[in-house]
């Protein structure tokens, strides 16, 4: 009796396993192959690297900076984000949400640019 019964058993537990990877299998590749939702920008030596950053929309990019002295993060338009002045090691937030081109730059030092172009 024990054999029959542990052969059901043990029936039962790879149907189990069997329907747990068909259920969840799809949506951890998908997870898998979903691109990072973060980006990082550096300030360093008076400016902004990577020069042009592409990312998806609703990507959050942080900018650290590096520098011995304070910058800020405006964008063009003055508008769409504007950072505090950000010390050494500092950093600040912003996150993308719709597709464009974002120039920005240094308020403190306007001659540092670069841009954001979101898909």
């Amino acid at each position: 009796m024990k054999s029959v019964k542990s052969k059901k058993i043990r029936g039962t537990v790879v149907l189990v396993v069997a329907l747990l990877v068909l259920v969840a299998g799809p949506r951890l590749s998908a997870a898998a192959e979903r691109p990072s939702s973060q980006a990082a920008i550096t300030i360093d030596n008076f400016s902004f690297g990577p020069q042009s950053l592409s990312v998806k929309a609703g990507t959050e990019v942080t900018w650290v900076n590096h520098d011995d002295i304070p910058h800020t993060v405006v964008s063009e338009d003055l508008i769409t984000f504007r950072s505090r002045a950000l010390d050494t090691d500092e950093s600040w937030s912003f996150t993308f949400t719709k597709p464009g081109t974002y120039t920005y730059f240094c308020s403190i030092h306007p001659k540092m640019t670069a841009k954001i172009v979101v898909q």
